[in-house]
C-alpha cells in the first residue's frame, strides 16, 4: 500500500503539539469538525484511537460519527496512527 507524503511526515516524528490536520486523512474541513468536537491535537485523536484500544472498526466508526469522515479518510487516518504508534509505543 502506497502512503501520501503527509502519512510518511507524520509517522517519522513524534507526535509533540502536532494540529490535527497534519494526521493523514484528515483536511482543513474534518479538521475543523474534530476542533469543534474538542480533538483539537493529534494527541487528543491518537487518546481517543488508544481509548478504543487501537480496534479498526470502532475507531474508523467514531471518525465518522465525530466528523463525518469518507472510507478513505477513515483508512488513511486509522493506518496513519496505526503506524506511529508501531514506531514509538
Amino acid at each position: 500500500m502506497s502512503t501520501s507524503q503527509k502519512h510518511r511526515n507524520f509517522v517519522a516524528e513524534p507526535m509533540g503539539d502536532k494540529p490535527v490536520t497534519d494526521l493523514a486523512g484528515i483536511g482543513e474541513v474534518l479538521g475543523g469538525r474534530l476542533k469543534e468536537a474538542g480533538f483539537d491535537c493529534a494527541y487528543v485523536v491518537l487518546g481517543q484511537y488508544l481509548v478504543l484500544r487501537k480496534d479498526e472498526e470502532m475507531f474508523k466508526c467514531w471518525l465518522h460519527d465525530t466528523c463525518s469522515a469518507n472510507t478513505k479518510q477513515q483508512n488513511d487516518c486509522f493506518t496513519c496512527l496505526k503506524q506511529w504508534c508501531d514506531s514509538f509505543l
